[in-house]
């Protein structure tokens, strides 16, 4: 099995803060033994908002290479795999082994994906296409294909990627379970009940034994979660970064966000990790960022005791 890792979201900080502050953060995380950084990725996000999501990867993977990255969920059906595939295998020459990509669906602010020129309706099967060019350029070879959104011809982005970047696959609707298996070395959830992720993880298992391929392994999860010793505090910290991030009240997620001290927020998580969660992250939400980190940490060490 593989072992537990658990990281901590940095969202945009890595690209504005400056250097010594960016560099400050980062070793903390790393010296508390926190696994795995998190970054964001959207375009123009309600508004404008936006964290790019390969830049603030790269960043983060230069600065301290005690940590790996996962780009948690990066915006797939808003770019040409052509030019993923190169980011990715950039990545990875850069850093080998310590680069994880999450792909979502997305389409929760629908202006977003129109004014970068995609249809909404037709993202799911853009994404689709998406993946299966980006698993076959991973590989270096050259690649010819014509489909509903993207031609190639001889296609190929050297180096190959040693190792493959893993994929995570975001979303909770019966196209994820299918692309999870089709295309994807795990499941990256979020919003998501331990009893619905349960269920979730045995649906993947049941497709992937159905069509005779590996069951993916790599499953993921990302909480928000409030985190001070004061309950009430650590509800409001995490109620007012939501509230601002998603334009919708904090009551929408309340009961999947857990807020209190690092043994409240670890007791939450447990049944995630006796389910199959390999890889958690936090988003802390926390009276200052080296709070934040200090915080999950604890949680880390919690979980790892068992």
């Amino acid at each position: 099995m593989t072992a537990l890792a658990v990281g901590t979201s940095v969202h945009d900080q890595v690209l504005s803060v400056p250097p010594d502050q960016r560099r400050e953060l980062l070793r903390r995380i790393a010296d508390a033994g926190i696994d795995h950084v998190v970054v964001a990725d959207h375009v123009s996000f309600h508004g404008g908002t936006g964290f790019d999501g390969m830049l603030g990867a790269a960043t983060a993977l230069a600065t301290e290479d005690r940590l790996s990255a996962l780009i948690g969920v990066y915006q797939l059906a808003l770019r040409h795999p052509m030019t993923v595939a190169r980011s990715l295998a950039s990545l990875s020459s850069m850093a080998p082994g310590r680069l994880v990509l999450g792909v979502g669906v997305g389409g929760e602010d629908r202006s977003e994906v129109s004014n970068c020129g995609v249809d909404p309706a037709s993202r799911g099967r853009r994404i689709d296409e998406s993946l299966g060019l980006l698993r076959r350029l991973a590989t270096g070879e050259s690649v010819d294909h014509s489909g509903e959104f993207f031609h190639l011809s001889s296609g190929a982005v050297l180096p190959a990627q040693q190792p493959a970047v893993p994929i995570l696959i975001g979303g909770k609707s019966d196209a994820t379970i299918r692309r999870t298996v089709a295309h994807g070395d795990g499941w990256l959830a979020m919003f998501v009940s331990a009893r619905k992720f349960t269920e979730f993880l045995a649906a993947i298992a049941s497709h992937a034994e159905e069509r005779g391929v590996p069951v993916p392994q790599q499953h993921g999860l990302e909480v928000w979660c409030g985190l001070d010793d004061d309950a009430g505090t650590a509800r409001e910290l995490v109620a007012a970064k939501m509230e601002a991030l998603y334009k919708l009240p904090f009551s929408s997620f309340e009961r999947l966000c857990p807020a209190g001290a690092p043994a409240l927020v670890a007791d939450f998580l447990r049944p995630y990790v006796a389910a199959g969660a390999r890889r958690l992250t936090l988003v802390p939400c926390a009276s200052s960022w080296q709070a934040g980190v200090d915080a999950v940490a604890r949680v880390r060490d919690l979980l790892a005791a068992g």
